[in-house]
């Protein structure tokens, strides 16, 4: 099998990590700002609509969960509820999602459900594991927007027994330069593993990863040195922290050193992105003091006679296949008489960008929602995507171009009027509004070219019948009745032939 490398020996100008965070930081579920660790963390409840605020009734909590937010499971399995948060659609995000339970939903266990980033499915939420070890979850993953907002949407499943819930939520803007040899409008990238393996402290994040990116300790088989003097770290590829290279995972003696990592079995795919970062303080420029390295992933080889300097290098993969338990092996290149290190590594799983909805289509569904006074509580992120997940009452096409082809909300208790961009949709066939307390005029509707069914009954709508409903040459089905129109039925919806049109009972002053 043919596996795509690349090596990078990357220079670009330092950055400082002095820089403050920006991005977006919301605290699920409550009530006030908090700052940890140098970040500021702000309620949820200007990014979304829907859910209850909860307190996780356990004492000594991080700030950022003791509380939560929870979403209805009753009559809501596969209707997803979604975070809007405001960004720059040329840049991709690291988004991060974080759960603890602390029993909020009544049950001994937390519920698994759904994840997802505007259109893209990303993964289910299980922190069953976690939470019984006392541990919080969280997800990471780095997504391009589909639009001005990216939507980070939760969604019960079929296994889903108790309200989802979500304890903190991350938009962070990344560099350019950051990851990017992955086609981000082609694949989003999901978090596997992330560590520095000389590293036995805390996790580390902001400030000294200035996308506060985690980096946790491997804290297994390890034989973590310090480092002897600085390192000219400042242009390494995907600018992981300097504080990573303080410390090493390293041999002596030039012998094979293996490790398991991921150190979680991982599911098997043929799409996943690996970045090895090393950087070497050895001085000598001798042949026999230098340290140069064959790498190999579960026996195959990934990289031969890999020379480590103080500049640091950092080797990747854009799409190795891994499954289960992974070996990685680091062994002494032939005369090589250094023993091997490695300073940190990143594993992601390459997931299909899930693509969009027609932009125009959409645009149409915010204005519609804008113009309900109660719209379905699920009216958020992509009105169609993931395929599973579209909004309530909405059927789109498949195919490469995502269009809505219905709306049926009947009977759903709306208030509100029906904005005329209804008309920018126009692969629309069947719009089903009857049985709701709508108001204002009947908006026209005559872009709508392949429109065959048309119920606005028991609604308070007003006005007078647009005559352009009689130029849809494919319409067959109008049904009015019960409303407080007035003036007349235009005559050529009363000669079109083959159309069922009704406008009583109700409407007193409609003359026929």
């Amino acid at each position: 099998m043919l596996i795509p490398l690349v090596f990078a020996l990357l220079l670009w100008l330092p950055i400082s990590t002095s820089q403050s965070l920006r991005g977006v930081f919301l605290d699920c579920g409550a009530s006030i700002s908090s700052t940890l660790s140098a970040v500021e963390w702000v309620p949820d409840s200007g990014y979304i609509s829907a859910g209850e605020s909860k307190v996780v009734p356990i004492y000594g909590l991080l700030p950022t969960l003791t509380t939560v937010r929870t979403f209805p499971l009753q009559g809501n399995v596969f209707k997803k509820f979604c975070y809007e948060v405001p960004v720059d659609r040329t840049k991709k995000y690291m988004v991060r999602t974080a759960y603890y339970y602390g029993g909020v939903n009544g049950n001994d266990l937390p519920p698994v459900f759904d994840l997802m980033v505007d259109g893209t499915f990303w993964t289910a939420v299980n922190t069953t594991e976690d939470y019984a070890a006392g541990n919080l979850s969280y997800y990471e993953g780095i997504f391009l927007p589909a639009g001005k907002n990216l939507s980070v949407c939760l969604a019960a499943n079929t296994y889903t027994d108790s309200d989802p819930f979500i304890s903190a939520l991350e938009v962070v803007p990344l560099l350019d330069q950051l990851y990017n040899s992955t086609d981000f409008k082609v694949n989003a990238m999901t978090l596997m593993a992330r560590n520095g393996f000389g590293h036995d402290g805390p996790v580390i994040g902001y400030p000294d990863d200035q996308f506060n990116r985690y980096w946790e300790p491997y804290g297994r088989d390890a034989f973590p040195q310090s480092t002897s003097q600085n390192l000219g770290l400042s242009g390494i590829w995907n600018l992981p922290p300097p504080k990573l290279f303080q410390t090493r995972l390293a041999r002596n003696l030039p012998e094979p050193l293996t490790l398991l990592w991921p150190m979680k079995s991982i599911p098997s795919d043929k799409h996943y992105y690996i970045a090895l970062y090393f950087a070497d303080d050895q001085t000598s420029s001798s042949s026999r003091s230098a340290r140069i390295l064959d790498i190999t992933i579960n026996g195959i080889a990934y990289y031969n006679n890999l020379s480590l300097t103080p500049a640091g290098v950092v080797v990747f993969a854009n799409d190795w296949p891994l499954s289960g338990d992974t070996n990685l092996t680091l062994s002494p290149s032939p005369g090589s008489t250094a023993g091997p290190l490695i300073n940190a590594g990143e594993v992601f799983r390459l997931i299909p960008a899930g693509g969009k909805t027609l932009a125009r289509d959409v645009i149409a569904m915010i204005n519609l929602r804008k113009s309900f006074l109660n719209p379905p509580a699920d009216w958020n992120g992509d009105p169609c995507l993931p395929n599973q997940y579209p909004w309530t009452g909405v059927s789109c096409s498949e195919g490469p171009r995502i269009r809505i082809v219905s709306l049926n909300l009947t009977g759903m208790a709306i208030s509100g009027s029906i904005s005329p961009s209804i008309s920018r949709m126009t692969a629309l066939n069947t719009i089903l509004l009857g049985s709701n307390s709508l108001s204002g005029a009947i908006p026209d509707m005559s872009s709508l070219k392949g429109l065959q069914i048309l119920h606005l009954e028991d609604n308070q709508l007003t006005g007078m019948i647009p005559p352009s409903l009689g130029n849809l040459q494919n319409l067959r089905e109008l049904f009015l009745q019960n409303n407080n129109l007035t003036g007349q039925v235009p005559s050529n919806l009363k000669s079109k032939p083959g159309l069922i049109i009704r406008y009583s009972p109700g409407n007193p002053l409609l003359i026929p």
